[in-house]
């Protein structure tokens, strides 16, 4: 399996340029997982971190669905692996398979992807509960761009430990 990565465009309009960058981070992760087992997906990076490749996509599901789903659309529905709302149940890959985790993070991306092409425009508002605010779906794509990029570093640490390979 080989991930194409989007280019961003040097010239475009500030939503297609969030969107496109966006879908490089995504695309960068799915890179970072490209000809692996799903045993070196789970693979951790070092104990007693349970940190995996794996725990990242399962993660960043979570992510995609709080961030368009629950906050930008308003749906009230539990994370992917947790009812009681935790986070940290996401990263424990130690019985999940490729396939389970990047189904259910390609469905969100999806919600997502609908969510933000159907909104009027980046003003649009939801409502953050952690926060007790409100938020424009703006903050959240420039959010979602941070996040990719920081666990993207992480990808990068793990999936050069347990092949080599590096870059993306």
């Amino acid at each position: 399996m080989t991930t194409e990565r989007p280019s961003p465009p040097l010239q475009a309009d500030e939503r297609e340029t969030l969107r496109a960058f966006l879908d490089f981070h995504r695309a960068t992760l799915a890179m970072k997982c490209d000809g692996l087992s799903d045993d070196d997906l789970r693979r951790r990076s070092m104990p007693p971190s349970t940190l995996t490749l794996l725990g990242l996509v399962r993660h960043m599901a979570e992510v995609e669905r709080t961030w368009f789903r629950k906050v930008i659309n308003g749906e009230d529905i539990p994370l992917v692996w947790s009812d009681e709302n935790d986070y940290q149940v996401a990263y424990d890959a130690s019985e999940s398979s490729r396939s389970e985790a990047f189904e259910a993070w390609q469905t969100e991306v999806e919600h997502a992807r609908r969510i933000e092409r159907e909104a009027e425009s980046l003003d649009v508002l939801g409502y953050q509960p952690r926060w007790s605010e409100h938020v424009s779906l703006r903050l959240v794509m420039h959010h979602l761009c941070h996040e990719y990029a920081r666990h993207n570093g992480h990808a990068d640490f793990l999936r050069e430990g347990i092949d080599g390979v590096t870059g993306a």
